[in-house]
């Protein structure tokens, strides 16, 4: 690079040094490039007419819906699974409606109407008799049983101490029927009247049933002393049972049977621990029969006593 000149050349001193050329300018022998004029913006374009407005606002419209359609698309892309888990529960939910109501529809329907009653359960009762009784569900749906229509037809039966309702489609009713068990026999005026542990008269005979003891409890049959004896004839095994022809109590605890024509008698005391006050009396039975016996003595199970 070439210093300048400090200070401008002084009269009568070296001619002045010719002027550096301008960094663009061309070189000796070149010749310089054409200046094409730019045209000014929208200088030769013509007005906008309103047909080009008008179809301006339809291209930004056009380019809009495609713009909410592309996005529409991406969207559903995007959640597809969701939509597919939604369809899923959505028609799991339908089926089990349509499952709900066609089954509740189907039972009560005379598709599932009772056809048969079925008496399970009696020993001493007839079970046709109380089949014949209960025959106006006959025709019933099995979901529309009336309970109390059917404990008005059993309850004309005092034997039937509790029963329950089993529908076995398509179209069985089963009753299935828990006996009263007699006690014993109270003698009354009209004659011997058959009851069970709590007192329910189950029949009145002119002469004692074969098989029953006759009971002679203090109070009547809605005492205390009634209830301990019927708990005590309730608890004796079968074969001790079968031997018992009275039963007698002034109180809860002097219970007191009397076994068969010996008239070996039985002292047991209170209700309580029968179960095994029976075990303990058949023991001392198979050791000593009741006509080799006058007495038993069971109100205390740890030691019996035979007298």
């Amino acid at each position: 690079m070439r210093r300048p000149s400090p200070l401008p050349p002084t009269p009568g001193s070296h001619p002045a040094e010719p002027p550096l050329a301008p960094r663009d300018a061309p070189a000796r022998g070149e010749r310089p490039a054409d200046v094409v004029p730019l045209p000014l913006p929208f200088a030769d374009e013509p007005s906008i007419e309103p047909d080009a407005a008008d179809t301006g606002l339809r291209d930004v419209w056009r380019a809009s819906r495609a713009r909410r359609r592309a996005l529409r698309a991406e969207v559903r892309r995007f959640t597809v699974r969701q939509r597919r888990r939604r369809r899923i529960w959505v028609g799991v939910a339908i089926a089990f409606v349509v499952m709900v109501l066609g089954t509740a529809g189907a039972a009560y329907s005379p598709l599932f109407a009772v056809e048969r009653v079925d008496v399970v359960g009696t020993s001493q009762l007839d079970a046709a008799a109380v089949a014949d009784a209960l025959k106006g569900q006959v025709g019933t749906p099995l979901a529309m049983v009336d309970d109390s229509a059917v404990k008005a037809a059993l309850v004309r039966f005092p034997l039937v101490e509790s029963y329950t309702l089993e529908a076995r489609p398509p179209h069985d009713l089963i009753v299935r029927i828990v006996e009263r068990t007699p006690v014993g026999v109270v003698q009354t005026p009209a004659g011997f009247t058959l009851v069970d542990a709590a007192g329910v008269v189950l029949s009145t005979t002119p002469t004692a049933p074969a098989g029953q003891p006759v009971l002679d409890i203090s109070g009547g049959t809605q005492s205390d002393a009634f209830r301990a004896a019927g708990r005590v004839v309730r608890a004796l095994p079968d074969g001790i049972r079968s031997q018992v022809t009275a039963v007698s109590a002034s109180t809860p605890d002097d219970v007191t049977l009397t076994l068969g024509a010996t008239g070996s008698k039985v002292a047991w005391g209170s209700a309580d621990r029968s179960a095994e006050k029976a075990r303990v009396l058949d023991l001392l039975m198979q050791k000593s029969p009741p006509d080799r016996t006058k007495e038993y003595d069971v109100t205390s199970p740890e030691a019996g006593v035979i007298r």
